[in-house]
């Protein structure tokens, strides 16, 4: 028996879910490791995050993941991707006003 794939989510808000997720993660990098480009642990966390935003069950209608019932990431990349939250959410503030805005809204 095949496994059936799914088939990926590129709507408009799991693009606008992507671009905030591409700038925090990109704001970590800059904070915590330096670099004006994303180093390869951080670029592999996007790309992962990525993956999974495209696969995500809700679609759509999805909330922050945060809310989320689901928990869609692997342990070590959900523990990374709280890190990069925890560290940004202020600067995203100063940064992304509207991204801020957005995101807490989706909430």
């Amino acid at each position: 028996m095949s496994k059936q794939r799914k088939q990926p989510n590129n709507g408009p808000n799991i693009q606008m879910e992507k671009e905030i997720v591409n700038e925090m993660i990109g704001l970590y990098c800059r904070k915590k490791h330096h670099r004006d480009v994303l180093c390869k642990e951080c670029r592999d966390l996007k790309d992962y995050a990525f993956l999974r935003l495209s696969l995500c069950r809700f679609g759509e209608e999805k909330s922050a993941c945060s809310n989320c019932k689901v928990h869609c990431y692997k342990p070590t990349y959900r523990q990374k991707m709280k890190a990069v939250m925890r560290r940004t959410g202020p600067w995203m503030l100063l940064y992304h006003p509207i991204y801020s805005v957005k995101h807490m809204f989706n909430r």
